[in-house]
């Protein structure tokens, strides 16, 4: 659940409210996200679930109120891996190529940079694909190639805007499966944007459900599940597992009905 500000706090969102010329898209909204938590926020479209994250990424300021990444006000590019919808890859590198210049940008010395791709591919499960370009693998892989390369820069904060709406159902699974280990390994703090109320459960130690626009905490539930030693499938066959789906959609459903 939400808490008081704190030096641990890898966010703090304190009374943001953001307009866009006359129209309010997200706010009131105050939440505190600890270190290593995995915040998923979800809800309908047009709630502002896009909005708050480019708000804890520095891609816009708050109309009102503050946003504080790691105590300091968040700077584009800096202190956030950020992972999209489209993988955003440059076309003319091999996969390696990208990732490479992830770590290039971040100061990596090139001894380093020769050693930490492949380290990297292999974390996503792309260790044979290196030497190949973009266009040649699949969606599914050039999106882990984008997760590698968010991977990339130590920043301790992952944030990821619906990353898996445009693959296949048995893709986005696996990556699902994929991101939690990941994640679950190296501890990084993760905000995570969808409107899948399964792909929330899956993934969240944390789901917070934001009404319509303007978009305000409807519901913000701990998921008091296994991370580790839990294989996906028995994970979600947990009775635990489907009551919280249906808590949570249920407030979907309701966040939607309150606002119509």
């Amino acid at each position: 659940m939400s808490s008081s500000p704190s030096a641990d706090q890898a966010v703090a969102i304190d009374g943001v409210e953001h307009r866009y010329g006359a129209v309010t898209a997200v706010g009131p909204v105050s939440l505190h996200v600890p270190a290593g938590a995995f915040l998923v926020l979800v809800g309908a479209s047009g709630c502002g679930k896009s909005t708050l994250l480019r708000l804890i990424a520095g891609f816009e300021r708050p109309t009102t109120g503050t946003v504080r990444t790691g105590g300091r006000i968040p700077e584009p590019g800096r202190g956030a891996g950020l992972v999209f919808q489209q993988p955003r890859l440059l076309p003319w590198k091999t996969v390696g190529g990208n990732v490479e210049l992830a770590l290039r940008y971040a100061g990596v010395p090139p001894k380093e940079r020769a050693a930490r791709v492949p380290q990297l591919l292999e974390r996503v499960g792309l260790h044979d694909v290196a030497e190949r370009r973009v266009w040649q693998i699949s969606g599914g892989q050039q999106q882990r190639v984008a997760i590698a390369r968010a991977l990339a820069v130590p920043n301790p904060l992952l944030l990821l805007d619906e990353p898996f709406a445009a693959l296949d159902a048995l893709t986005r699974e696996r990556l699902q499966e994929d991101l939690r280990q990941v994640t679950a390994e190296t501890g990084r703090t993760c905000v995570f944007v969808t409107h899948s109320v399964d792909e929330a459960v899956f993934l969240g130690s944390r789901v917070v459900v934001l009404t319509s626009r303007p978009g305000r905490v409807a519901l913000d539930q701990d998921i008091d599940l296994p991370r580790t030693g839990v294989e996906p499938d028995e994970l979600r066959g947990l009775p635990q597992y489907a009551e919280l789906r249906a808590t949570i959609g249920h407030a979907v459903r309701s966040s939607q009905e309150v606002a119509a």
